[in-house]
């Protein structure tokens, strides 16, 4: 089995996996949608009180069965190995189209290095984007072939620092602009009364969750190769402490730049892909800025691409025996398959389905409902069918396991419970910013979330009576 070298080279991998597009590009995105700074109280209370917890939850379990997701869960019951699968698809499905928007931050990467003029419009009018999308792929496949010290643990241990800097190069930048007083109010400056608004919980919830990769079982995996020796409810909160730090960062970049130029502060793809390239033109070494930007995103988008991407490697590895160069191999050919609807739905050739494009789909289907799912599926596996000494336990880790058991699945039945029967849309919930459900594609999913919950359950009946 392998292990991190050490507990900073876990810290730093976990913080890759946690530190993506949702901080950077989503974050500011999602408060600009809820009503500016108010939405940080919700926001910090989902991560320490409820996100950190299912954190410990899940490096605890992974770390406590040493297997691939599929086999912890089968470890925990026969009958839960569908579970796990289902966890696993999940991931890899939201990975395939996630490589998408990455080859997207790749191509004005390069646009802004080599200095050329590019939009977003002209190049998803070309069929460049199949080989950004293939760069990107072979880029994480190539890390994860090497393994978790020499692939994971390096590749982290370098871009982590590295996004720190330019994040707070970019920040001070920032003080400069004339929109940098009101920015900064808009993003820190809470308006209390919002914060009756259920639906600005709902986001801060899935905001938290995504960026922290809480309840998607990649820290399940990551944490498979932990020493006994780690404080795991230590390296949760350095985690979570560095993935906030890094996306309080990101808004003081981001909104200084929107307030200078007047810009929209709620759009998603547009603002990233469009309007901040724009205003990027406009100021004084703005292709630097824009390098700077791009140069974040991309690290950032890498790093937790190799962690999803691990999920399914390690389950490949564990099922068939299979090394893990052959195992990636085929979960990247597998990914750069599945990947294909949704890269062609923003190409000349425009796939797509119910009326949209397949990757818009993918985001309102799996992106938004799948999160809150697997996040139950965790909390109450490893919470209820896993005996745990609470009593010998921590401090630390008695709370958390009171909160993953006690708190967190009423919340997230909840959720999952309106986006299915009352059709409410929570945009906090959705992997990329700036989407929104359309009412026919909802009782679509509806039907099939049903069909596919009634099956699992009804596995589960009969493996917890037999």
């Amino acid at each position: 089995m392998e292990l991190w070298s050490s507990r900073t080279g876990f810290i730093f991998a976990a913080t890759g996996a946690a530190v993506g597009i949702g901080n950077i590009w989503r974050f500011p995105s999602v408060v600009g949608r809820n009503g500016g700074g108010a939405y940080l109280v919700p926001f910090l209370v989902a991560v320490f009180v409820f996100a950190v917890p299912l954190m410990i939850l899940e490096i605890n379990s992974g770390r406590r069965m040493r297997a691939d997701i599929v086999a912890t869960f089968r470890d925990v019951r026969p009958s839960f190995r569908a579970l796990g699968w289902f966890i696993v698809v999940l991931v890899v499905l939201i990975l395939s189209y996630y490589l998408v928007i990455t080859g997207w931050i790749l191509a004005f990467l390069v646009s802004a290095l080599i200095g050329s003029d590019i939009s977003l419009t002209s190049f998803t009018g070309t069929y460049a984007p199949l080989v950004t999308f293939t760069v990107s792929l072979i880029i994480v496949g190539g890390v994860l072939s090497l393994g978790v010290r020499e692939g994971i643990e390096r590749l982290t241990t370098v871009l982590m620092p590295l996004v720190f800097v330019i994040l707070l190069g970019m920040a001070a930048f920032s003080v400069t602009l004339s929109g940098f007083s009101e920015g900064v109010a808009f993003f820190l400056m809470p308006d209390l009364t919002v914060l009756t608004d259920p639906l600005i919980w709902s986001a801060a919830f899935g905001q938290a969750f995504f960026s922290l990769s809480a309840g998607m079982g990649i820290l399940l995996t990551y944490g498979s190769y932990v020493g006994e020796e780690m404080d795991v409810p230590e390296a949760a909160f350095i985690i979570a402490v560095a993935d906030v730090i890094v996306a309080i960062l990101a808004g003081i970049v981001v909104f200084p730049i929107v307030f200078t130029f007047d810009l929209e502060p709620s759009l998603g793809t547009e603002l990233a892909f469009s309007t901040l390239p724009a205003a990027f033109s406009l100021l004084p070494g703005g292709r630097i800025v824009a390098g700077a930007f791009f140069g974040l995103l991309f690290a950032a988008a890498i790093t937790s691409a190799v962690s999803m991407m691990e999920v399914g490697v390690s389950t490949v590895r564990g099922s068939t025996g299979f090394s893990r160069r052959r195992a990636t191999v085929l979960v990247s050919l597998f990914v750069f398959v599945l990947g294909m609807p949704s890269l062609l739905s923003y190409t000349p050739f425009q796939f797509r389905m119910f009326g949209m494009p397949f990757l818009d789909l993918l985001d309102d289907s799996v992106g938004t409902f799948g999160l809150p799912v697997t996040a139950l599926m965790i909390s109450i596996t490893f919470g209820y069918f896993v005996g745990q000494p609470e009593a010998r336990l921590p401090l630390s880790e008695r709370l958390a396991v009171v909160s993953t058991k006690y708190l967190l699945p009423p919340i997230l039945v909840a959720i999952i419970a309106s986006q299915l029967f009352l059709g409410f849309d929570f945009p906090g919930w959705h992997v990329l910013p700036g989407n929104t459900r359309d009412r026919a594609l909802l009782s679509v999913m509806t039907l099939v979330g049903i069909g596919v919950f009634g099956s699992l359950l009804f596995r589960l009946r009969r493996g917890v009576v037999k």
